[in-house]
């Protein structure tokens, strides 16, 4: 289950003071709109906003305390000022807890493939995160993959292997690569070393007839 976070916010009045003012007396513009309810300009801390929500993905869901009243929702949106590391402003989505939701999980490997301590294999990736369905209690803050089973040089772990429990529905393509087991550039170039001293001498010998 996902860890609880609560943010505090207060409803924003647009014609008041320009986004870029609030930004330079530490707060953070945002938006809270869904399920029934009309979009409504908010305000966080940004430090605090900042610090909370940067990492965040969309499959995380957060508490917005505004003026007393909690929502539930959904971070859709983020805009970044990359040059500042700094948040400009968010989009938050309002969920019903009885109501299903789809979002992007990442994936993260766990485990030790044998193929690389026995055949000095590289795990490449290929899926970094998966959509799936389900109501918000049960939205998962990540998807973990066992690579143990990698045993071989090929052997690949695809989305249909992947199993979560009965509440949550994937939605992403089945044959999707999430990781394989690939060999080395090394062992690629040591394969193909025979081929090249073959010929070697065939040169050298058309070489002493002309």
């Amino acid at each position: 289950m996902m860890e609880h976070i609560v943010l505090k916010a207060a409803k924003r009045d647009v014609a008041a003071k320009k986004a870029s003012v609030l930004r330079r007396q530490g707060k953070l513009p945002a938006v809270l709109y869904g399920h029934r309810k009309e979009a409504t300009p908010i305000l966080l801390d940004a430090y605090e906003g900042t610090q909370t929500l940067s990492y965040l993905t969309s499959s995380t869901l957060v508490t917005i305390d505004l003026d007393g009243k909690q929502y539930l929702a959904q971070v859709r949106e983020k805009q970044r000022d990359f040059i500042k590391n700094r948040l400009m402003h968010i989009d938050f989505q309002i969920v019903s807890l009885t109501e299903k939701m789809r979002a992007k999980v990442g994936i993260e490997l766990a485990g030790t493939a044998p193929a690389v301590k026995n055949f000095n294999a590289e795990i490449h990736t290929g899926l970094t995160a998966m959509e799936v369905e389900c109501i918000p209690q049960d939205m998962p803050e990540r998807i973990v993959v066992d690579i143990s089973g990698l045993t071989e040089i090929g052997d690949s772990i695809r989305v249909r292997d992947v199993i979560l429990s009965g509440q949550v529905k994937i939605l992403a393509d089945p044959e999707e690569v999430i990781a394989v087991a690939a060999a080395t550039r090394k062992e690629e170039i040591s394969a193909e070393a025979p081929v090249a001293e073959e010929e070697a001498p065939e040169v050298a010998e058309r070489g002493k007839k002309e």
